[in-house]
């Protein structure tokens, strides 16, 4: 007979905001509903996170933001918050990030790891042992272990690496045209990047923000994504060409837990 305070297998779920889907796998729970109570909260989180930075929401802060109609003091701490990461980001990129695109407000390559990094430090702190959180294909893990698929992207249904971790976080992004068509450009020419990746996906440590920005930044410059890649502390790449190869920064294999076919 198992005790009272035995752990739950898995607490799952899935929400649909910011126009993509969010799936939550939850282990290791011994407070059933201390998690649920942490999952509501970090549900309500993501749909307040969109309605705050939603760029398809005319009446969103982000949006009276940007038409000048609001001043950055009126708005919510978080978007002070956010437009500081993205400074801190194109820095870092070279401006190969931006939240400045075709001169309006865009800071949607950086809000949705961020939105979810955050929502999975709620989970964490309610008392969930392990947790996944998948938005979009963009993965916050904490806990362990975990192994999450890299999908090929030329190849429907087939998966191009795997990534493994033990225990603790890590952040999983991955950027390219073959969810949402082509919707990374360069900044610096407003087309298509002239040497794009099929795919290109990062892991990072820190958390899915860094992650995020990386894996978009690192896929608006293409081919000289590699060399940056391999110059920040605690990042690593791997990428999908257009003609179907492969390429992988020189820790990735730290990472990698096999390939798919």
């Amino acid at each position: 007979m198992e005790s009272d305070d035995a752990p739950v297998p898995a607490v799952r779920h899935v929400e649909e905001s910011m126009g993509t889907v969010f799936s939550f796998d939850i282990r290791g729970v011994t407070d059933e509903a201390r998690v649920l109570a942490g999952l509501r909260a970090a549900v309500a989180w993501l749909h307040r996170a969109d309605e705050v930075f939603s760029t398809y929401r005319p009446d969103s802060q982000l949006m009276r933001l940007g038409r000048g109609e609001l001043e950055l003091s009126a708005c919510v701490t978080e978007v002070a918050e956010v437009l500081e990461l993205c400074t801190r980001a194109e820095r870092e990129s070279g401006g190969w990030f931006t939240a400045g695109y075709a001169g309006g407000l865009d800071p949607t390559g950086l809000v949705k790891g961020w939105a979810v990094e955050r929502a999975v430090r709620m989970l964490a702190s309610s008392g969930a042992g392990s947790v996944c959180l998948n938005g979009g294909g963009d993965i916050q893990l904490t806990g362990g272990p975990w192994r999450v698929g890299i999908a090929d992207p030329l190849r429907p249904g087939a998966l191009a690496a795997v990534v493994a971790v033990r225990d603790g976080g890590l952040g999983v992004a991955t950027s390219g045209p073959a969810e949402r068509g082509c919707h990374i450009v360069d900044p610096y020419t407003g087309a298509p990047p002239a040497d794009a990746l099929a795919s290109l996906s990062v892991v990072c440590p820190d958390g899915l923000t860094a992650a995020d920005v990386r894996a978009t930044a690192g896929y608006a410059m293409g081919g000289r994504a590699r060399d940056w890649l391999e110059g920040l502390p605690g990042t690593e790449g791997f990428a999908v060409t257009a003609e179907g190869a492969t390429w992988a920064t020189s820790g990735f294999h730290r990472y990698a837990a096999g390939a798919g076919g």
